[in-house]
């Protein structure tokens, strides 16, 4: 089954800037999580960048949502479980982010 891990946290605004050291480190991380999954065969697409900026919309305006995505990526699980299970990894917890599972249809 094919699921996608939405990354969302605070706006990059709110978070206190990281440190040169402390930022390659954080993207240490990311790579190694992602070539765990490479290497397990877990990726369904290659992983994509996306922009930190972006727009929220309502019926009534423009509205400031203080939690954004950060990014998302598309992998392969066995069910719910074992995707949660592979979102329980990633980096971006180790910021105070989440992770959103969402299943294919």
């Amino acid at each position: 089954m094919e699921f996608v891990l939405v990354f969302r946290r605070d706006h990059p605004s709110a978070v206190p800037p990281l440190g040169e050291e402390e930022v390659l480190i954080y993207r240490k991380h990311w790579q190694d999580w992602f070539l765990s999954l490479a290497a397990r065969q877990r990726l369904t697409r290659p992983v994509q960048r996306w922009d930190a900026e972006g727009v929220t919309i309502c019926s009534e305006a423009e509205i400031e949502d203080s939690v954004t995505v950060q990014g998302l990526i598309f992998i392969e699980a066995v069910d719910y479980a074992e995707a949660v299970w592979i979102a329980r990894d990633c980096p971006i917890l180790l910021m105070g982010g989440f992770v959103e599972v969402l299943q294919g249809k």
